[in-house]
């Protein structure tokens, strides 16, 4: 019962979330592959669990994980399913995924429906064996794709662009005009399997694929999606330096955030365009896709689907927030007492906010876990409070004061001014918003859920026209350029002159053209 209470938590936490900002995650993929000697003492399934489970606010719809034993074994360790990490995966479950290696996902549906039949990682049985797949992203040519597969006579079973990708990498290497033949002799060259798919598809996806007793980490040309490389080393090595550490195993992961908890620590992201393999022996780089001008990694990823103590480009997610927030004191200054945050996506940069402007952080919201929208159907006049169940206002810390309130995004406008309202009736002065992000305007195609434009508010209603419409003295947004300083400030980018971002939610410029 315990564990059916928490995992209904997790779910109503998630819903409520997605309920108020209107945008959905994408997927999140793991992998793990332990070092040396093989059979490991390492519990590789538990590993990727557990790095599931730090990636959970990636994705809540379904999960699943893959392992091998790195032997001849005809088939591979396999369990997924619809639902919470911590639901999926018990003990028994555990106990049933013995490996040496392993690769794992948790998804939210962004093509494909959500439905069992599309749960991750894929697992194929080839002319060569077992191959597993889990996939980050939404492929900008899917359709055409799809169409050269099905004309090939490759049968498929599901709506996931995730399976497009395994057939994909079914296929020998074709040969190519003024190039030296490929030769499968000895068996698939995955590498040259794998590039030819990186090719043929820009982007977007980082991927995990498992074969046998190797597992490759796969990053798009334009480094859209985010995938790191970690070290596990052993549990009393302390604080010293990563290269230092003995490897007792390698992970890879969409964020850095769960490494800590499993014994592992940040090495690197995985280069746009890079192909990495990971054996007993270690990672090596085998291959490098040549990369455009100016690469395009979701900016978004720092603004709202990255947990905040993630590493990209060496800097932390949270930092990154908080210096958003300090630019939007300067961009958008106000007369006000006191700075807060719709908790707790706006957490960050409201300190941010209050440390520039030197205004007082006070927390003015308290957050109820316990109540999600299918808790009940309220009357007519209590549907109109709609925020009441979710908020509890902390009215002794503003009563009669007048109050910056901070939140990472306005999507569709639906809470923000139930909100105000609630604040204002427990006896704010005056309620500023101020939005660390630019207004959403596009629909993203590259692997995030974000509504159509005649649902984006931004596009209907200006910053003032908006203020107005919820109730609140006064409405700001950061600026694009005030956001691309932020996240530029400390960054340490491998090529800085090469690294860009895609921005494509906020100014429809798609780092590729769009064909349908």
């Amino acid at each position: 019962m315990g564990k059916n209470n928490e995992s209904k938590q997790q779910l109503v936490a998630s819903a409520e979330r997605e309920e108020r900002t209107g945008l959905t995650h994408e997927c999140g993929v793991f992998a793990a592959i332990a070092n040396g000697d093989w059979p490991t003492q390492i519990d590789i399934a538990h590993v990727i669990c557990l790095g599931l489970v730090a990636l959970q606010h990636r994705g809540q719809e379904s999960g699943g994980i893959a392992t091998s034993g790195g032997d001849c074994s005809p088939n591979f360790n396999a369990h997924k399913g619809m639902g919470m990490i911590n639901n999926l995966f018990t003990d028994a479950n555990i106990k049933n995924l013995k490996g040496n290696l392993g690769i794992g996902h948790t998804r939210y549906s962004t093509s494909g429906g959500s439905e069992a039949v599309n749960c991750q990682p894929f697992v194929y049985h080839t002319a060569h064996g077992p191959m597993a797949v889990a996939h980050n992203g939404e492929l900008v040519n899917s359709d055409s794709l799809r169409r050269k597969l099905l004309d090939l006579g490759v049968g498929l079973s599901t709506l996931s662009d995730s399976e497009l990708i395994a057939q994909s990498l079914c296929r020998p290497p074709e040969e190519r005009k003024g190039k030296e033949k490929i030769s499968e002799l000895n068996g698939p060259n995955w590498p040259a399997r794998i590039r030819q798919f990186m090719e043929s598809t820009p982007l977007s996806y980082s991927l995990v694929i498992m074969i046998k007793d190797k597992i490759y980490a796969v990053r798009d040309v334009y480094g859209n999606r985010p995938l790191c490389l970690g070290k596990i080393v052993p549990l009393n090595v302390g604080n010293i330096k990563v290269k230092e550490a003995t490897a007792e195993g390698w992970v890879i992961s969409s964020e850095s955030c769960g490494f800590l908890s499993i014994g592992a620590r940040y090495v690197r992201e995985v280069e746009p365009g890079e192909i990495i393999e990971l054996t007993r022996l270690g990672p090596r780089i085998v291959d490098t896709i040549t990369r455009p001008n100016l690469t395009a990694f979701c900016i978004f990823e720092y603004v709202y689907f990255a947990r905040g103590d993630s590493i990209f480009e060496s800097q932390m997610v949270y930092s990154v927030r908080m210096q958003s927030g300090r630019q939007l004191a300067r961009e958008a200054p106000c007369q006000a007492d006191i700075v807060s945050s719709v908790p707790e996506s706006g957490t960050a940069a409201a300190h941010g906010y209050a440390k520039e402007s030197g205004l007082e952080f006070v927390e003015v919201l308290c957050k109820n876990r316990y109540v999600g929208r299918t808790f009940i159907q309220p009357s007519t006049r209590l549907r109109q409070l709609g925020v009441a169940k979710k908020f509890g206002a902390l009215s002794e810390n503003f009563v009669g004061k007048r109050l910056v309130l901070i939140d990472d995004s306005i999507v569709r406008g639906n809470t923000i001014g139930p909100i105000i309202k609630l604040l204002r009736d427990a006896g704010a002065s005056e309620v500023h918003v101020r939005i660390a992000s630019p207004p959403l305007r596009y629909p993203c195609y590259m692997g995030i859920n974000i509504p159509t434009r005649e649902e984006l508010i931004a596009n209907r209603l200006n910053a003032e026209q908006l203020a107005k419409q919820v109730g609140a003295d006064s409405l700001e947004y950061l600026s694009v350029e005030g956001l691309i300083k932020a996240v530029k400030l400390n960054r340490q980018p491998v090529d800085p002159s090469k690294k860009g971002y895609c921005t494509a939610c906020l100014t429809g410029e798609y780092p590729v053209q769009l064909t349908w």
